[in-house]
């Protein structure tokens, strides 16, 4: 696939932000439609299309459950 979009998972990446989320979405967007900036009459769906990938990209990262991973510990703890 695209070697550019890292894993955001845990615990390979503890707590992916949205900038992170946004920016992988952004590469697979670019990747499947081979296009790097969209010409300006495809700008609106190429943009909806990172934006449907950035919110199914945070669905899937907030339900994943990740067996045999502790949870991380307060600090102080």
């Amino acid at each position: 696939m695209c070697r550019s979009i890292k894993t955001l998972r845990a615990p390979i990446t503890p707590d992916p932000g949205e900038d992170d989320i946004r920016a992988a979405a952004l590469q697979y967007v670019r990747k499947v439609s081979g296009f790097r900036a969209p010409a300006a009459h495809n700008k609106a769906v190429f943009d909806e299309a990172v934006d449907a990938v950035a919110e199914a990209t945070a669905r899937l990262l907030d339900g994943l459950e990740v067996r045999g991973v502790r949870p991380a510990r307060a600090s102080g703890s």
